[in-house]
């Protein structure tokens, strides 16, 4: 059983900066794509941002990009999501997920479809006051 465990999370107020971080245990993550969603009260769980096996290749969407930074160091099976100029707009649950695809998963259309990923952390609550 993967384990995905999140942290960095908490209340910031506007124009702040959070790092959120996502662990894994079991499975090895430096071979997968990863990904971060969100989803905040009322709405869709939203894709963010993608990263794939090496780091060599980000997606982010168009809201967070020039704020938001993808990260991952393999050596420590941990991706990190810098946030920066934080927007009440981005508060949310953040959750890191683990592309299905076998690896080395390169990115694609598909990376920001919930269905892509097969497992879950349990997500991080970030919360941005203005």
């Amino acid at each position: 059983q993967v384990l995905l465990v999140e942290s960095g999370g908490g209340l910031v107020q506007a124009g702040g900066s959070l790092r959120l971080s996502c662990a894994a245990s079991v499975r090895t993550l430096s071979r997968y794509a990863m990904g971060w969603f969100r989803q905040a009260p009322g709405k869709e769980r939203e894709s963010v941002a993608a990263i794939n096996w090496n780091g060599g290749s980000t997606y982010y969407v168009d809201s967070v990009k020039g704020r938001f930074t993808v990260s991952r160091d393999n050596g420590k099976n941990t991706v990190h999501l810098q946030m920066n100029s934080l927007k009440p707009e981005d508060t949310a649950v953040y959750y890191c997920a683990s592309d299905r695809r076998p690896p080395p998963a390169e990115l694609g259309s598909s990376s920001t479809i919930a269905t892509t990923y097969d497992y879950w952390g349990q997500g991080t609550q970030v919360t941005v006051s203005s």
